[in-house]
């Protein structure tokens, strides 16, 4: 089995990158604020509860139980985190944290209102104390964001999936509004055709992906507003979704834009 732990920190070198600058009034005494609560939490629910830092690409807190839903004591090992990474299954494992990274860069096109209304919900294997692979579901959300309204802290919260069955099955991964109820499937690319966008409709979807209305990317275009509006149904058609949103997820992960 590959030890992903060796492989953690190059992918979130390799798909954060310089993710931004820390603002200089980030208060990290926050984390002594949430971790009561949040090892309660952990302790009420049974579930494993961390907070990954996308400044400093790493998780800067763990509650307690951290090993036992997989039947692991880790009491005497020191690099608990990298540990329970090299018990993912390896064709999960960039998968899993490619889109994790993919919302955080469409996060960045979103307000603040509305980047609080996410949750990213995967289901992915990793085996247990006694060498099977298990199901588990890891939910991130955002905690908190810094003074300029990026993505900060992230709440990571961990679960066996209730279903554990078809352990042939891979990564499943959806982006989920809790506010409405709407769910973004994240199709796997070699599951999903698509006919190709012309130039203009990668145009119009890249202006929206950067939170342009209609009538302002008309303007940007020197296009009438009807037009825009047949090319973003023409992209929903061609992408096979319902909505803006579910293009540019789509989009992202198809390499379009």
């Amino acid at each position: 089995m590959k030890d992903n732990s060796k492989d953690i920190e190059n992918i979130y070198d390799k798909w954060l990158g310089d993710y931004k600058k820390a603002p200089e009034d980030l208060d990290y005494i926050v984390l002594e604020k949430y971790a009561e609560v949040l090892e309660l939490l952990a302790r009420t629910t049974n579930s494993v509860v961390t907070v990954f830092d996308l400044y400093q690409k790493k998780h800067v807190f763990h509650s307690s139980n951290l090993g036992a839903p997989l039947g692991y004591d880790l009491e005497n090992i020191g690099e608990k985190k990298t540990f329970l990474y090299s018990k993912m299954h390896q064709d999960d494992f960039e998968e899993l944290n490619r889109n994790a990274l993919l919302v955080v860069k469409l996060f960045d096109d979103l307000c603040i209102d509305e980047k609080v209304n996410y949750k990213l919900v995967n289901e992915f294997r990793m085996m247990n104390s006694s060498d099977k692979y298990v199901k588990i579901i890891l939910q991130l959300q955002v905690l908190e964001l810094d003074s300029n309204g990026n993505l900060w802290l992230a709440l990571c919260i961990f679960d066996m999936a209730p279903d554990q069955k078809n352990m042939n099955e891979g990564v499943n991964s959806e982006l989920l509004n809790y506010r409405t109820g709407k769910i973004i499937p994240f199709e796997k690319e070699q599951e999903k055709t698509v006919e190709s966008l012309s130039k203009r409709e990668l145009e119009v979807l890249k202006l929206v992906k950067d939170g342009f209305l209609s009538k302002e990317i008309s303007n940007k275009l020197s296009i009438s507003l009807h037009t825009v509006n047949t090319h973003r149904q023409k992209i929903l058609g061609k992408l096979s979704v319902s909505n803006s949103m579910e293009a540019v997820v789509m989009a992202s992960k198809l390499g379009l834009i």
